[in-house]
């Protein structure tokens, strides 16, 4: 008999200072912030930007995640539950975020960086692009340490058994996401970028990357319970991916009839 991984008792709390906790959710989220900054500084020098601009355009990027993370999650898989109770919209502290959500808040904040800064809203997204898996795959390890977001049930030998999430194991989708969409996703962004590309590229190759891998994990991640599969074959998130994948390979096929970018964004 297979003999599977049983998950470990994590308290989600690190520490406490009086009303104030440290979460490992929210230490994930800190750390994909504080690289994203590293990293931009590493490669501020290939802009027109000043370090002030740069620490305005981290600012709303951090103000698009939170925001649009919020709002996407609970108008994307919490609809019903905002008709019953418009305030839960603000009772953050309850939990949820939705990846699209935030994506969408950050397109909205690096429109507005863009237009204060003359630049163009691909140049300033091919700029964000390489910086953003970092922090996608910390937040797949503070799902996994959470133990939340599991995957399907498997026999697999490596499958995980989650407590909450019955007797079966399951497959740790969240691990998953950490390699695909995180490092996997990194890297590719990291290399193509090191080098001048058409405007649009890097922000084409994040999309369509992201909602491929996203639409494959999918497949072994559990359905929100809720919601459930659309004709019993695609999840909410994959059909968030759908217009992802497209806009992704459309901005691919335009960046390739366009001249390679030079240094100023």
């Amino acid at each position: 008999m297979t003999e599977y991984f049983t998950f470990p008792q994590i308290d989600p709390v690190i520490f406490s200072i009086g009303p104030v906790s440290l979460r490992w959710y929210g230490l994930m989220y800190l750390v994909g912030f504080v690289a994203a900054w590293f990293l931009a500084g590493k490669r501020l020098h290939r802009t027109n930007w000043t370090r002030e601009q740069l620490s305005d355009l981290m600012f709303y990027g951090f103000l698009g995640v939170i925001l649009g993370g919020r709002i996407g999650y609970v108008f994307f898989y919490q609809f019903d539950h905002l008709l019953e109770d418009p305030l839960y919209l603000f009772k953050i502290w309850t939990g949820g975020m939705s990846f699209h959500g935030g994506l969408l808040g950050v397109v909205v904040a690096l429109w507005w960086f863009a237009k204060k800064t003359g630049s163009s809203l691909l140049q300033v997204g091919d700029f964000i692009a390489p910086l953003v898996p970092i922090g996608l795959g910390a937040g797949r390890i503070g799902n996994f340490i959470n133990a939340e977001l599991w995957g399907r049930t498997t026999d697999v030998p490596w499958a995980v058994l989650f407590p909450g999430a019955g007797p079966l194991p399951r497959h740790p989708s969240q691990l998953y996401e950490f390699f695909l969409e995180g490092l996997v996703l990194f890297t590719v962004l990291w290399w193509y970028s090191s080098k001048p590309r058409s405007v649009g590229a890097i922000s084409g190759i994040f999309l369509a990357g992201y909602g491929a891998f996203r639409f494959v994990v999918e497949f072994f991640r559990e359905p929100d319970a809720h919601i459930g599969l659309y004709s019993g074959a695609l999840s909410q998130g994959q059909l968030l991916c759908i217009p992802m994948i497209l806009i992704g390979l459309a901005l691919i096929v335009r960046a390739g009839r366009q001249p390679l970018e030079g240094k100023k964004a």
